[in-house]
């Protein structure tokens, strides 16, 4: 599924137009992102959560060189599926 079929999917079982389920849709994206920037936890009851992790600096290597490169510290967003959710495709 795409991003195009979830809005075709939202305006159908809520009986909007594609152009409102898309607004939703990306109402909420931007939402959780601006909480995910500021470093708070998104969480749906059920669903899952969403979260910001700091990934530390390390060494890696160039797998065809084999040389050693330095690679930067970085945030990384990480989704915990919810109980409800992980019931459900299993």
């Amino acid at each position: 599924m795409n991003k195009s079929d979830l809005i075709d999917g939202m305006a159908e079982d809520a009986g909007i137009t594609k152009a409102a389920a898309k607004k939703a849709l990306e109402s909420f994206l931007g939402n959780v992102e601006k909480s995910l920037k500021k470093g708070n936890r998104v969480s749906l009851v059920g669903f899952g959560s969403w979260s910001v992790s700091k990934r530390a600096a390390r060494d890696g290597r160039n797998p065809q060189t084999g040389k050693t490169i330095k690679i930067a510290a970085k945030n990384v967003v990480k989704f915990k599926a919810g109980s409800e959710l992980s019931s459900s495709v299993n």
